[in-house]
């Protein structure tokens, strides 16, 4: 069923919001106040990083009138990684098929931006620890590499 954004009095037609996605990975070696924030950072991130227009946002409105704005029409796949190196490899997989994604790393979790930043760049990437990685794209591309992986529960 085709899902149509109301913007002012124009109305678009919304591309099958089956064709794309954005799909997070998690460690799921985290605290949950530890996942949602590794979540959080990188679900703005990417959003940020993705063209205008690439991804597709609706707002809906309630029986009184009320706004819910701007949510994603692409289905959001939030799944679980048993370790840092699944993560990993699913970057480098991103990475050489030119999609677009970001992540996260124990490096960014103590101090603040300024010191985080200094302390990914004292870390060789071998020994990073990946907490999570948020992508999106075409749904069958990135089937092809996050198939393995179990739903966050």
């Amino acid at each position: 069923m085709s899902v149509n954004h109301q913007q002012g009095s124009m109305m678009e037609i919304l591309p099958d919001e089956t064709h794309k996605r954005f799909i997070a990975i998690l460690n799921k070696k985290m605290d949950s106040g530890r996942t949602l924030n590794v979540l959080g950072h990188i679900s703005v991130g990417l959003a940020d990083l993705l063209p205008a227009g690439e991804a597709k946002y609706v707002n809906y409105t309630d029986m009184d009138g009320n706004e819910h704005p701007n949510l994603s029409h692409y289905p959001f796949i939030v799944l679980k990684a048993d370790n840092s190196n699944k993560i990993r490899k699913v970057r480098e997989e991103a990475v050489s098929r030119g999609i677009s994604f970001t992540d996260f790393t124990h490096t960014m979790i103590e101090g603040g931006s300024v010191i985080q930043q200094a302390a990914t760049a004292l870390t060789a990437e071998a020994d990073l620890e990946y907490l999570g990685i948020c992508l999106f794209g075409d749904t069958s591309v990135l089937s092809e590499f996050t198939k393995k992986f179990s739903l966050y529960k």
